[in-house]
Order: structure tokens, then C-alpha cells, then sequence
């Protein structure tokens, strides 16, 4: 199982660096999704480990859509450890077997789900540094892997609008450029 998440955790690493490295002065910066600050990307993210630890546990998941930025209150760093730390603890090899729905696709382990699941972490990193001023450059096999997941639920986030209609990348864009285009944000230089 370890080998399955490899892509999940060093997204979770990548996010990682670039929470630590946000100036003090830029957390209530406009971040590329609309309506959010840097502290609210940083705190849906949070609350998405959150929501996995609910998944793992089969608990009712908290929403990490709504005033997301309560998750990273006071020190977000901290926070962010915090809940990946508590988020690592709960997921036992029990848990990763457990069922979880997958929206229209059906029922799939937790641990299949979360080594698909790097298109979160990884497009708010890229959120995020663009918010703060960071390098915003991705690692080029998880943006791989996170277009073929954005692929298979984009529909689904459409719908419920979670996600705005995708944009038209340049001719010969990189695939970084192409992921977030298709993803509605303006990537500028990718």
C-alpha cells in the first residue's frame, strides 16, 4: 500500500514546502480560487485531511468548502502538521480497505482513492504559491498523474460547481499549463 500512496504523500509534501514558505504578510492574499485568501486555500486543505480522516473512520466529514480558513487559524503550519499528522494516524491498513463512494463511480477502497487522489494538494500548491508569490513550477509526474484523475471527475465538480469551465490552453503548452487550464484557473507561464 505504501508504493500506492508514494504520489499522495509527496503531494502532501509538496503543499507542504510551499505553506512553510509563505511571508507572514501575504496569508490574507488573493489566491487564484475565487473569494479565497491564501489562509482559506490552505485551510480547505487541511480540512480535506480532515475529511479523510472521516472516510477512514466513517465518520460525517466536515466542509472544508465553507469558511475554509478556520482550519488554518493562528499558525497555519502548525495546523497543516497537525492535521496530516492526525490524517497519517488514522490511516491503518484497516482503514485503507475500508469502502468509500466514489460519486457515480461507485465503491473503491480509501486507500485506492488516495493514490489518486494528488490533484487536490497539488493544484491548490500551485494555488497557493501563486497567491504568495512562491515558485509556482510543479512536479511534472504528478501533474500527470493529477490530469488523468481531473479527467474522470472534472464532470462531477462542474456540476456541482465546485469547478469553473475549463479555458483554452496556448499552442504548445506544457502539460502543467494544459492541467490548470483545463482546470478554469489562468496559468499564465507554466
Amino acid at each position: 500500500m505504501a508504493q500506492k500512496l508514494s504520489g499522495y504523500h509527496r503531494a502532501l509534501d509538496l503543499f507542504e514546502g510551499i505553506v512553510g514558505g509563505v511571508p507572514h504578510d501575504r496569508w490574507s492574499s488573493p489566491s487564484p480560487c475565487a473569494g479565497w485568501s491564501a489562509r482559506d486555500v490552505t485551510g480547505h486543505v487541511i480540512g480535506g485531511q480532515y475529511a479523510i480522516i472521516a472516510m477512514a473512520t466513517g465518520e460525517e466529514a466536515p466542509d472544508a468548502g465553507t469558511e475554509p480558513g478556520r482550519f488554518a487559524a493562528g499558525d497555519a503550519l502548525l495546523a497543516w502538521r497537525t492535521a496530516r499528522k492526525e490524517c497519517d494516524a488514522a490511516l491503518t491498513p484497516e482503514a485503507l480497505r475500508r469502502p468509500i463512494a466514489f460519486g457515480g463511480l461507485g465503491e473503491l477502497p480509501l486507500g485506492d482513492f488516495l493514490g489518486g487522489y494528488v490533484l487536490e494538494p497539488l493544484v491548490h500548491a500551485w494555488d497557493l504559491a501563486r497567491a504568495t508569490g512562491q515558485p509556482d513550477r510543479l512536479d511534472p509526474d504528478l501533474v500527470h498523474h493529477a490530469f488523468a484523475t481531473a479527467q474522470v471527475v472534472a464532470a462531477d465538480l462542474r456540476a456541482d460547481g465546485r469547478l469553473g469551465p475549463p479555458l483554452t490552453p496556448p499552442p504548445g503548452a506544457t502539460e502543467q499549463t494544459r492541467l490548470l487550464s483545463f482546470l478554469g484557473r489562468e496559468p499564465g507561464t507554466a
